[in-house]
């Protein structure tokens, strides 16, 4: 049996991503993909660069990221900044939940719609 690798290591990375996606982030896609009705399609784990990120929405040039107890963590979080610096230095604007937030489709949904101007 012959193993072939994807073209794209990324597309490949995302979707692993998109498969064992967490339950927040489940949740929260729930609710994200409903802005698409609003003119703001949500993409799940979208390369941008050299990461992958939670969310995106390319029209607005919006990342949202669900952020677990480990980016509590000091290393985790210094790596957070770094990575986030570095999206935002592409033309992105980087948003950020807590696990918790993520989870009330009422919270996340406010956000997003101030976010958007909706």
């Amino acid at each position: 049996m012959m193993f072939c690798m994807p073209r794209q290591p990324k597309t490949y990375r995302a979707r692993k991503l998109r498969q064992q996606a967490n339950a927040p982030e489940q949740v929260a896609w729930q609710t994200l993909r409903a802005l698409r009705a609003y003119g703001f399609p949500v993409k799940r784990q979208y390369a941008i660069g050299p990461y992958i990120v939670d969310f995106a929405i390319f029209r607005a040039k919006l990342v949202i990221e669900v952020d677990g107890g480990i980016h509590d963590r000091e290393a985790v979080a210094q790596h957070d900044a770094m990575r986030q610096r570095e999206i935002e230095a592409m033309g992105w604007r980087v948003v950020r939940f807590s696990s918790e937030e993520a989870m009330s489709a009422d919270t996340l949904w406010g956000r997003m719609t101030e976010l958007l101007g909706l």
